[in-house]
């Protein structure tokens, strides 16, 4: 299943705060990792080097007895050194720690070497014990033909509690028979007992161990007797290592460390040093170190977060009043305007809010205004069709804005005679409000004019020159055909100043004519005299069309226009219908024919027809 966050606030938490919570996790643990690991390496460190100062003091020990066995050997094979071999005897006996030294001779009688034939006392039992115990180490760089030093392991002496330990050399002769066995014992607790001063020792658990594992002293009491006896698995780890390399550091289980040891292999003997310490005493350090990390790690990635969801926040918090703001300006709603709190991209969308608000607030107002002018100029147009004389007389303007240019009229005056009607239809250039200004400022003219005395070209002439005074600097004109039909005498009059001709469609004959003549717009020269023209209309047999050329140039999406041609076709279609259904007729075939292209200019259309 993906999940999609929708609102910004869930995406901001998915695609920043997530992310960089992750990182800066990420981040955080390798740091940790990488200082735990140069702590442990210092540790390792520093304990390898106690391990080396122990192991130094239990060989320095044992060395001293070594030197002096060692001389030992270098006087074996002269004559006359009987007193110097009792004085080196001597020596071992004075050794603290050398609990005693034993020399003994061969029985051979036929053994004449330079040994004295002195015996210091009698071997005790214990040395009874099979000789194959006994491990055999080259002398402190002496290599005397025949002579040997032995270390034998740890044996208990029965007449002491303490532990000792013997080292045994055998002089040889050249056929490899003894000749005389020394034997210099020691205690163990001798051996280590300065490494029980150390405060670092006394805290943890060590052991002075053999190469097989036999604990030879420890400073802990018990009745352990091998390392890892116990099942210990610190203790069996630190075993099969002590096997594999002269020193090293063990950390016990894998997955949860409860204790740590470190292992030295002494130089002067075949024997280890083995420490073992829990983990929470050795890695409290670390432990202290990560507790701190993790703090402050944590606090640091919390202050961050918080930080960028603050931000984020005052950000999401700013987008939401804007977004709760479009939706009361959508309900006409403006309010007051939306306080700016930043200078950021936040920020400027609240001002550009601001300003479209005032901007929207502004254009509702002049869409009020072109609305209420709207309905003004509907009303100043005839609101239906009229029937005069027997005529049916109908008209209508679609205009492509609220407003527009295009504008017809019924001129019924008394002044203008008995049975006598004026149709008025114009186009005003452009379209919008100054069109529908220019419309309205004609429609007076004409009305005001018309009720005067004068020929109807007198009355175009008349109002031509009231109006240019108006479009002198603005350069707006407009076509005028004004026409005033005679029911009396059936006749037509005209003026047409620069307006499309007139059709006139006559069913019977099914021919068209027009009704032309010179004439210029309305606006352009306030000193042109315009014609007035005359023509017989023949009544109830002819349909008059009066239309503006919103109608013919009307163009579909192919960039064609609809023309006069088509027009001609629909009238010639509708000829029996009645005026206004002939004027839907030809409003609704200029749509089929533009289909979806938006109407580009105004269109008006007057029908005559009795």
């Amino acid at each position: 299943m993906t999940i999609i966050p929708k609102s910004l606030q869930q995406r901001l938490s998915f695609f920043v705060l997530l992310p960089v919570t992750v990182l800066l996790l990420g981040m955080g643990l390798t740091g940790f990792l990488y200082a735990r690991n140069k702590l442990l390496d210092q540790w390792s460190e520093a304990i390898m080097l106690r391990l080396q100062h122990a192991a130094h003091e239990v060989d320095m020990r044992l060395d001293m007895p070594k030197m002096w066995l060692d001389l030992f050997h270098q006087i074996a094979d002269k004559s006359n050194t009987t007193d110097i071999q009792d004085a080196i005897i001597a020596q071992l006996k004075g050794i603290y720690g050398v609990t005693r030294v034993q020399l003994k001779r061969s029985e051979n009688p036929g053994n004449q070497t330079g040994l004295a034939q002195h015996s210091d006392e009698a071997m005790p039992h214990r040395f009874q014990s099979p000789p194959h115990h006994a491990m055999r180490m080259a002398q402190g760089g002496h290599d005397h033909q025949g002579i040997a030093v032995e270390i034998s392991p740890t044996r208990f002496d029965t007449n002491q509690a303490d532990q000792t330990i013997s080292l045994i050399t055998e002089i040889k002769d050249n056929k490899q028979q003894i000749i005389c066995t020394v034997e210099v014992e020691m205690r163990l607790e001798y051996l280590v007992e300065t490494l029980k001063t150390y405060g670092w020792w006394q805290t943890y658990k060590a052991f002075l161990v053999d190469s097989k594992g036999r604990i030879l002293a420890a400073t802990t009491s018990g009745s352990q007797h091998e390392l890892g006896e116990t099942g210990d698995p610190v203790e069996l780890e630190t075993l099969d290592a002590i096997k594999e390399k002269p020193l090293g550091i063990v950390f016990g289980s894998r997955h949860h460390t409860y204790e740590v040891s470190g292992f030295y292999r002494l130089q002067e003997a075949p024997w280890v040093l083995v420490m073992i310490a829990p983990s929470s005493e050795v890695l409290a350090p670390i432990n202290t170190f990560r507790t701190y990390y993790l703090i402050s790690g944590l606090t640091f990635i919390l202050f961050i977060v918080l930080l960028i969801r603050s931000v984020t926040g005052r950000t999401v918090a700013a987008i939401k009043d804007v977004s709760r703001a479009a939706e009361k300006l959508a309900g006409g709603d403006f309010g007051q305007d939306l306080p700016v709190k930043s200078r950021d991209e936040v920020g400027e969308l609240t001002a550009s809010f601001n300003a479209m608000a005032h901007q929207l607030e502004e254009r509702m107002r002049l869409k009020e205004s072109l609305y209420l002018a709207m309905e003004v100029q509907q009303n100043l147009l005839p609101q239906q069709s009229i029937k005069f004389c027997g005529l049916d007389i109908a008209g209508k303007s679609l205009y492509c804005d609220d407003t527009g240019g295009d504008y017809y009229d019924f001129l019924q005056f008394p002044e203008m005679g008995r049975n006598r009607i004026g149709i008025a239809v114009g186009d005003v250039t452009g379209h919008g409000i100054s069109a529908a200004l220019l419309m309205a400022t004609v429609r007076a003219l004409l009305r005001s004019r018309i009720t005067q005395p004068g020929t109807l070209s007198r009355i175009v002439s008349d109002v031509n020159r009231q109006l240019s005074m108006d479009t002198s600097l603005s350069g707006n004109f407009m076509t005028l055909f004004v026409m005033v039909l005679d029911c009396n005498t059936t006749e037509i009059q005209w003026v047409r100043a620069g307006h499309d001709a007139t059709l006139i469609y006559n069913p019977l004959s099914d021919s068209f004519r027009e009704l032309t003549g010179s004439g210029m717009a309305l606006g352009v020269d306030d000193s042109w005299d315009y014609q007035e023209y005359k023509d017989a209309f023949c009544a109830g047999k002819e349909i008059i069309l009066i239309g503006t050329d919103g109608i013919w140039e009307a163009e579909n999406p192919q960039g064609e226009r609809f023309g006069k041609d088509r027009l001609r076709q629909v009238i010639r279609r509708n000829h029996q219908s009645a005026s206004g259904e002939i004027i839907e007729a030809v409003l609704s075939a200029v749509s089929d024919f533009r289909q979806k292209t938006t109407q580009a200019d105004d269109i008006t259309l007057v029908v005559v027809k009795s």
